[in-house]
């Protein structure tokens, strides 16, 4: 009987779950102010292969003590691997991805597709999360992941609550599932997550290598036909607001989604403590109202959700936390008048006011939020790229509806401070005292989680107590003495949940209590706390446990490693990628046998099919002019559909496949589903950057080639080559490296006044923009002058384009010499005249007429092929 106590209880599962909050943790204290504050989880990088490298980051050596403090507070701990990773630093990988699994961590977020299967081989059930680095926006990308062995999926912070409702109910209609992930709060990237190569192009440093740069906070001036637009204050085209989740919680926990996740692990302590708290309490308030009315029948949820609202004070913490401005992002679909804002793109805190007077070195303002002594404060006179006033408040002065603010003799530079100047609370230190106090300091548990309690008990029997946490651990405990009958004071519930709830200094607190008493019986209250302490002790030592997960002693990486078969003597052939008709026309007079094409309008690739066809049928009767090649080799064509795919826009796929063009550069997840019986390549956004990565693509969806990712330098791009077949790749030697790929629309949110495609009016169809660095706001780096070239997919997703084509031609010999042959060469709005030039030149490059050095400097282009601070291995 009692063994059958401790089978889980039989209960009616709610209609909503709620959601898994998660919080990023950058050391020990950020970890503290997490668990304290009431995550259920915290996410960390040790000290390689995570997207945070600036972070103070724990090492190996941490885990096992880290680990048990999260598990003792009932808190998981998921590791960060989330770059890619070079052929080299495989093997360092496998022992990392051993050790992390030995520790007990709960997870590992992952962004390479190659150390996904290096896990599932070493080990059968240790949980991978698919990062957002993966770039997931679709139900054909979580059953990607899936099929990899992944055990969640955090989604592309791009996707609406409609899109995830899309996806949840695709997968649903597919009888598949997968738990899925959102951020719910931080710093928004304006680019895709594992598909920028903005701080690679200009600063040398790898997003997809954990060294993000932040370009997007840059200030950029808009150039629209040859003239800047005078756009006032607004320089920040980037930089989009900070997100907060925080209005949309009620229709995210209906959604399904089963994290909620946090962005910060370059934060502070206070930072993570304030926003898990605001969102802590948020959450169990929804899920308080939702089970309430669930309670009352089928009154839909719809009233929790137009009910609830966030408070004053809650937006405060918020703000105070870190604010760029805070907005629900793209959860409530695209609004791209309000996402950018682009006055600023640094912290700014709550907005006070604007300076209306100056008077005897006093400020005075018409507060619009509470300011007291002590606040630190900023003026902001429009120029946030230049050193900003500021200081703290001495006093604070109300005189009717004007706010005089004092400040400490000598504290400000008066001739810094005019009239007009928006006026920012950036530091509240009473608040940063609160919140510091729920972490600092002794080891008393602040934050307490339920657990369950039954007792069970009739005369002459022990009393049995069984206790069950949120994490499912279950304790039986009984008393030493057997119950008797009571003459007075019996063992009333009430009696039972006052004993049984003296938990304080613990990390629990009673939740339920279920009584199973027969008749009324009596225990002394020395038992009664013997037996509580007893339920504490046991719930700790197994909380403690670290987490045995099966680990394969005899699996190796070498295991997944491909053969590297010898290659058969071929010519190297040269690709050309262009992106109008008129550079296709251009090609083909050219010669080139292979020709991609991505352009902005799917619906002109049926004519870039048939003139490739035309000049099939000329054939022999092609006479090319005398100063280029004289053999004209058949030409076939390649088209690239856009590189995101969302629900619902299929369409676009099936508008890309009726041209009935030879092959399809696959980009994306639902690429590869989409286009499986067709022929086609992998492109550069597949982030193949190892060969098991390769390996996957090739031989388990038998893609015609790869391109090698951008992420490369020549050292680890010859180390891939080493490591699997050559015949499998391709290399972009010549391009224009797309930066920024983005769901804002520049043209929309600047060029127009509406919100996306249904109001803009098109100015990408009408107008030719391009994004210079404002070198009037900022010293001289970023290669100030260079006008980025701006385009628009069919999705109505830019991307900014490198205004300096860059080229590898240098390393085209070395490259050959390890058996490649397939180079690709690029061109975005090049005339067909500099197309027909820049061609010739390869094409003489790669006939061995000229050298890399004479390439490069006759076309005057930046001598780079993929740059990276990650591991050179020379």
């Amino acid at each position: 009987m009692k063994a059958d106590r401790l089978q889980t209880s039989e209960t009616t599962s709610p209609k909503f779950q709620l959601p898994e909050l998660l919080a990023p943790a950058g050391n020990w204290e950020c970890a503290k102010a997490a668990v304290e504050n009431g995550a259920d989880a915290i996410y960390f990088g040790l000290d390689r292969f995570n997207a945070r490298m600036r972070a103070e980051n724990f090492t190996e050596a941490d885990l096992p003590e880290l680990m048990e403090y999260l598990h003792s507070r009932g808190v998981k701990g998921y590791v960060t691997l989330n770059t890619l990773i070079f052929p080299q630093e495989l093997r360092e990988a496998q022992q990392y991805i051993r050790s992390i699994i030995a520790a007990g961590v709960d997870a590992v977020i992952v962004q390479d597709i190659g150390i996904c299967r290096l896990i599932r081989h070493l080990s059968p059930d240790f949980p991978i999360h698919a990062s957002t680095q993966m770039t997931i926006t679709s139900t054909a990308g979580v059953e990607f992941a899936k099929s990899l062995g992944c055990n969640l999926v955090v989604l592309a912070r791009e996707c609406s609550l409609h899109e995830i409702n899309k996806i949840q109910s695709q997968l649903a209609y597919r009888g598949s599932s997968l738990p899925l992930e959102v951020f719910v709060h931080g710093a928004l990237c304006v680019a895709y997550s594992g598909q920028c190569l903005t701080s690679e192009a200009l600063g040398g440093r790898s997003a997809n290598r954990g060294e993000c740069a932040q370009a997007c906070r840059m200030p950029y001036e808009l150039i629209a036909d040859g003239e800047v637009v005078n756009l006032g204050d607004r320089k920040y085209l980037l930089s989009p607001q900070d997100l907060a989740g925080l209005e949309v919680l009620p229709d995210l926990v209906k959604s399904g989604v089963a994290c909620l996740k946090i962005e910060g692990r370059l934060k502070s302590p206070e930072y993570v403590a304030n926003v898990t708290r605001v969102y802590r309490q948020a959450l169990d308030r929804v899920m308080v109202e939702l089970e309430k009315q669930e309670k009352r029948g089928q009154g839909e949820q719809e009233d929790v959700i137009q009910n609830f609202s966030v408070s004053s004070e809650e937006r405060y913490n918020l703000e105070m936390a870190f604010s760029r401005g805070i907005y629900t992002g793209w959860f409530r679909g695209i609004n791209n008048q309000e996402l950018v804002h682009a006055r600023f793109g640094k912290k700014r805190g709550v907005y006070l006011g604007e300076v209306i007077r100056i008077s005897n070195e006093k400020v005075i303002l018409r507060l619009e939020a509470p300011v007291k002594p002590g606040d630190g404060v900023v003026f902001d006179c429009g120029h946030p790229e230049a050193k900003e006033e500021g200081g703290r408040i001495y006093a604070v002065e109300q005189k009717g509806k004007e706010t005089i603010l004092t400040f400490g003799r000598r504290d400000l530079n008066w001739r810094r401070v005019h009239v007009g100047d928006k006026v920012w609370k950036t530091s509240d230190p009473e608040l940063d005292k609160q919140l510091r106090q729920s972490f600092a300091g002794d080891d008393i548990p602040q934050y307490q989680r339920p657990i369950q309690i039954e007792v069970y008990g009739e005369v002459g029997q022990n009393l049995v107590a069984i206790a069950r946490d949120e994490l499912g651990h279950v304790v039986q405990v009984e008393s030493s003495t057997p119950l008797v009958a009571a003459h007075n004071k019996p063992l009333t519930p009430e009696r039972l949940q006052e004993q049984f709830g003296r938990l304080g200094n613990t990390p629990f607190r009673l939740g339920e209590l279920t009584t199973n008493l027969t008749g009324e019986l009596m225990l002394p209250v020395s038992e009664l706390n013997r037996m509580r302490r007893e339920i504490v002790t046991q719930l700790d030592n197994l909380r403690r446990k670290p987490k045995r997960w099966q680990l394969n002693p005899n699996a190796s990486l070498w295991d997944l490693l491909p053969s590297r078969s010898s290659h058969q003597p071929t010519t190297p052939s040269l690709i050309v990628l262009v992106r109008n008709l008129q550079q296709l026309q251009a090609a083909l007079i050219a010669g080139v046998d292979t020709i991609y094409c991505e352009f902005e309008d799917p619906r002109k690739y049926r004519q870039a099919v048939e003139m490739v066809r035309q000049q099939r049928r000329c054939g022999e009767n092609f006479t090319p002019p005398p100063h280029l090649r004289s053999d004209s080799p058949t030409p076939t064509i390649w088209v690239a559909p856009p590189r995101i795919t969302k629900p619902g826009e299929n369409w676009i796929l099936q508008q890309v496949r009726s041209c009935k063009a030879d092959g399809y550069l696959v980009r994306n997840y639902d690429h590869l589903e989409f286009f499986a019986d067709e022929r086609c390549i992998g492109d550069f956004s597949l982030n193949v950057a190892n060969p098991l990565t390769a390996d996957l693509f090739k031989n388990h969806f038998h893609l015609k080639r790869l391109t090698a990712s951008y992420d490369l330098n020549i050292n680890q791009l010859e180390d891939l080559l080493k490591s699997s077949p050559p015949d499998w790749f391709e290399v972009t030697i010549h391009q224009h490296m797309p930066m920024f790929h983005m769901e804002h629309c520049v043209f929309c949110a600047f060029l127009s006044t509406g919100t996306d495609f249904r109001n803009c009016g098109r100015p990408c169809e009408k107008h030719e923009v391009k994004l210079r660095v404002d070198a009037k706001r900022l010293v001289d780096r970023y290669r100030i002058g260079t006008e980025h070239i701006l385009h628009a997919d069919a999705g109505c997703r830019n991307t900014v384009f490198n205004g300096t084509a860059q080229t590898g031609a240098e390393y085209v010999q070395p490259l050959i010499e390890l058996g490649l042959r397939h180079f690709r060469i690029e061109f975005v709005n090049e005339s067909p005249e500099y197309v027909t030039q820049t061609i010739h030149q390869y094409q003489q490059l790669l006939e061995g007429k000229i050298t890399g050095s004479q390439l490069w400097r006759e076309l005057k282009l930046q001598n780079q092929l993929g740059v990276t601070r990650g591991s050179v291995i020379h």
